[in-house]
């Protein structure tokens, strides 16, 4: 009787956890189209040697917003877009240089910097994500 027991409330408490994941990602979809109040970052980017930057762009959903891309990206880089709801603002450049490269970006929300970071060397991936202002 006692395996019986313990076998349903396993059974229930896998159950639970499983629905409880999905509720989670259930909850974040119904809070992003929920909140569809829109805002704008300028993305900045400065440096030496940068291959290339990915950026969000605005478009997808919250936990998987459509990343953009630019190759060979004229330096000093910027660019504005309009995010929606609660997805971050995020742009990564990235560079590889045998002689080095150094990588400088910025998000910037009504002329208030939300974040900045500086990296360098051989092969450089830095980035910057700020959460949206709308949450804060």
């Amino acid at each position: 009787m006692n395996r019986t027991i313990r076998a349903a409330v396993c059974s229930v408490a896998v159950t639970g956890l499983a629905f409880g994941l999905s509720s989670c990602s259930e909850a974040v979809d119904q809070v992003d189209k929920a909140v569809d109040e829109t805002y704008e970052v300028t993305y900045e980017v400065t440096g030496k040697n940068i291959d290339s930057i990915e950026f969000h762009g605005g478009g997808g959903k919250a936990m998987e917003p459509k990343i953009e891309s630019v190759s060979k990206p004229k330096l000093p880089w910027k660019k504005t877009v309009t995010l929606r709801g609660i997805m971050p603002a995020a742009v990564m450049p990235v560079a590889a240089d045998p002689e080095g490269s150094q990588v400088t970006c910025k998000i910037i929300h009504k002329g208030k910097v939300l974040e900045e970071q500086s990296t360098g060397g051989l092969v450089t991936a830095g980035g910057c994500t700020a959460e949206s202002p709308i949450t804060g």
